[in-house]
């Protein structure tokens, strides 16, 4: 309501309870405005800046980055080899792998170019190796098999009780069979979408300038075929996972269409958890219609373990289970990026500022123990001796700050969220197993976020439980250092002729011979 100046209250009281509720209205948008600016700051530095979350300071080399390059970077003439009677400068580049076939080409002089001036022929005293890269083009091979027919000639013969007269050599069993795909098309094309976010549409237009018709449409086909074929091997990795003391998880929004009632343009979800044995890690990818706190009950029932998560509110209802089998690890890295917030938010804060400094030595304990490889039990020797007083002082360090703060200011919001958390992010400091942070699922999910950017939505649930599952699958094998398409090529092989329950435990990635596969 606006005040009318020109009928002001004579008494002085009144007047003084309108200046003071001018001026908590004042304060008020002050508040407001600061808390929108700061905002507009976040969404910019999260639009147009670094991803990186990295202070200036951290790494002062970055401010001669372009100087380094032209510098340190090797000259294309700079590469050079051990030759007869000469010994020549290497240059930056590293060696091309040895595996690769390699074709030698032999460039001579002319016999007229090897005489020299004083009219004698020259002598060859060596060679000067370079090595170049060729490419060649995806090569289609059109596999023809013959099955060779066998017939008895037995007329006249008794052949009551005997099998048929004509007989066929029997075809391999294959993944799906009928189709034209191959273990290596198939392999192919199930890489370049989940592993390298290429959509089935942009591999038909590939497919097509090769001179392949291959419709999108048959490829989304052969993914859920292969989906199907794999839901033995998904069912033994969700066993595998439950068997390790920890559980990762983290979910992110999926577009999903033709989902009954639901609107196109409600948000789905995949969730996605990291856990199993120690060494033998197992990613699943699954997708649900909702983010309700359903999914965790229905997916973590019989699991007795930590379980490391965000703060979102689904994840503490499972902390609090009766039987209380499931104790939850906060997520140091979600913490820091609330103070990289602030400075993103209101600049040079040198509340933030501290903040991550505390949080910086923990990591550079966590970064002693990775290197050096230490064992779990040594891990949790280095965090009691270290990482505790650290952690201690920096609660005392945050409470104090509790009442200086305005609680929905950016800086506030940093501090309530790292209070609210607390009792989760000391839980790390009990065991070796438990990393600091939960970046190993939130890597996991950054591929089906770069696919999502590509692919857009799924077409059906069935198409998007489809993807969860291969998903799976792929970054299970990528987790346990196995490279994707070789590690699908030898699953399509010798999945069809799986059948015992120990088949299946073979093929799963962790007990894959890599060896094997990269030969």
């Amino acid at each position: 309501m606006e005040m009318n100046i020109n009928h002001l209250p004579d008494k002085v009281d009144d007047l003084k309870e309108i200046i003071i509720k001018q001026y908590k209205q004042e304060q008020k948008y002050k508040s407001v405005i600061k808390m929108l600016k700061e905002q507009i700051n976040i969404l910019r530095a999260t639009i147009f800046g670094s991803s990186a979350e990295k202070l200036e300071e951290e790494e002062p080399e970055q401010i001669q980055v372009f100087d380094e390059t032209e510098k340190d970077a090797p000259e294309e003439d700079e590469e050079r080899t051990e030759v007869a009677a000469h010994s020549r400068r290497n240059g930056g580049r590293k060696p091309l792998p040895e595996n690769l076939p390699r074709v030698d080409i032999v460039h001579e002089l002319d016999k007229e170019a090897r005489i020299h001036g004083c009219g004698r022929e020259m002598k060859e005293i060596g060679e000067e190796v370079t090595e170049k890269l060729r490419i060649i083009p995806q090569q289609i091979i059109v596999e023809v098999h013959h099955r060779k027919k066998y017939a008895c000639e037995c007329e006249g013969v008794e052949t009551e009780g005997l099998e048929g007269a004509v007989r066929i050599a029997p075809l391999e069993p294959s993944m799906i069979p009928q189709s034209i795909a191959t273990p290596s098309l198939l392999a192919y094309v199930l890489t370049g979408k989940f592993c390298d976010a290429l959509p089935f549409y942009r591999q038909e237009n590939i497919f097509a300038r090769i001179g392949l018709q291959l419709p999108r449409q048959t490829m989304c086909y052969w993914a859920i075929k292969v989906y199907e074929r794999a839901k033995p091997l998904l069912k033994i990795m969700e066993e595998n996972i439950r068997a390790g003391p920890l559980l990762g998880m983290d979910e992110t929004p999926v577009q999903v269409l033709n989902e009954g009632d639901r609107k196109n343009t409600t948000k789905s979800y995949m969730w996605v958890a990291r856990g199993g044995r120690t060494g033998k890690p197992v990613l699943l990818y699954r997708y649900y219609p909702t983010r309700s706190a359903e999914f965790l009950v229905e997916h973590l029932k019989g699991y007795k373990g930590y379980l490391q998560c965000d703060g979102y509110p689904a994840y503490d209802e499972q902390g609090k289970r009766k039987d209380r089998t499931i104790k939850l690890v906060g997520c140091w890295a979600h913490v820091r990026r609330k103070y990289f917030d602030v400075i993103k938010a209101a600049g040079n804060s040198s509340i933030a500022r501290e903040a991550l400094k505390r949080i910086r030595q923990l990591y550079k304990i966590e970064k002693q123990a990775r290197l050096t490889r230490m064992p779990p039990d040594k891990i949790k020797a280095l965090r009691q001796m270290e990482s505790k007083k650290l952690v201690e002082d920096f609660k005392k360090w945050i409470d104090e700050l509790v009442a200086e703060v305005p609680p929905k200011s950016t800086l506030g919001k940093a501090i309530a969220y790292t209070l609210n958390e607390w009792p989760k992010l000391t839980v790390f400091l009990e065991d070796g197993h438990i990393p600091i942070d939960n970046n190993l699922v939130e890597n996991a999910i950054r591929p089906f976020v770069v696919g999502r950017k590509n692919w857009l939505f799924s077409g059906s649930p069935r198409g998007a439980s489809a993807s969860a599952g291969l998903y799976s699958i792929i970054e299970t094998a990528r987790a346990n250092d196995l490279e994707p398409f070789w590690y699908l090529l030898h699953l399509f092989n010798n999945l069809p002729k799986a059948k015992t329950p120990s088949d299946y435990e073979s093929l799963l990635p962790f007990n894959v011979d890599r060896s094997k596969l990269e030969s």
